[in-house]
């Protein structure tokens, strides 16, 4: 009857010990994925002859902090309807795999794969660069939205469109407050009475 427990206390401590691997794996894939780790990651996700075709990166807002954790990698699909297949990642893992309505690239020419050769700025970087800007160093930044897609029609560079939501300012930077504009009226008043 010891020889039981003991198999069974082993094949518990061995789940256990499984168990703990897979949380520690998934933590790690977690560590907040840039979006061209993810666009390789989505390589496994779709048809070989998709991989390595994407046509557009974008997150949706962030939560907590400024890096994304919620994005759709846009690849390049010459069997589906409208040429795009979408996989969608939330903090490191697939969340959802389709094939996207994406009506008006196909006549903007936003449909094709961008230049992989000149894909070189990474979304951390391209964040970092962003967040660094002058204009931005007095404000708290709060969340951010990243796109990658082409310039233009005819511009085929790719760029990071990037979005930068900020805290509220305590007391806003207005030339006049509401009671020197109220008496500003009033002395405008009585000068044009005079």
């Amino acid at each position: 009857m010891s020889s039981k427990i003991k198999i069974t206390q082993r094949g518990l401590s061995a789940l256990v010990l499984g168990l703990g691997l897979v949380v520690l794996s998934r933590s790690a894939l977690a560590k907040e994925m840039t979006a061209f780790e993810l666009a390789k990651e989505g390589n496994r996700y779709i048809g070989e002859q998709s991989k390595d075709k994407v046509v557009q990166i974008r997150s949706d807002k962030s939560l907590g902090n400024l890096t994304p954790n919620l994005w759709y990698i846009v690849y390049y699909d010459p069997d589906a309807t409208f040429r795009a297949v979408q996989v969608k990642f939330g903090a490191g893992a697939k969340i959802d795999v389709k094939r996207t309505a994406r009506l008006l690239e196909p006549i903007a020419n936003a449909d094709e794969p961008l230049p992989r050769e000149k894909l070189k700025v990474d979304s951390d970087k391209a964040l970092d660069i962003a967040t660094k800007q002058p204009l931005l160093e007095k404000l708290t930044l709060k969340a951010s939205r990243l796109v990658l897609e082409r310039r233009g029609i005819d511009d085929h560079t790719p760029v990071w469109k990037i979005r930068l939501w900020a805290a509220k300012l305590k007391t806003p930077a207005t030339p006049l407050t509401s009671a020197k504009w109220s008496s500003r009226l009033k002395m405008a008043r009585c000068s044009r009475a005079i």
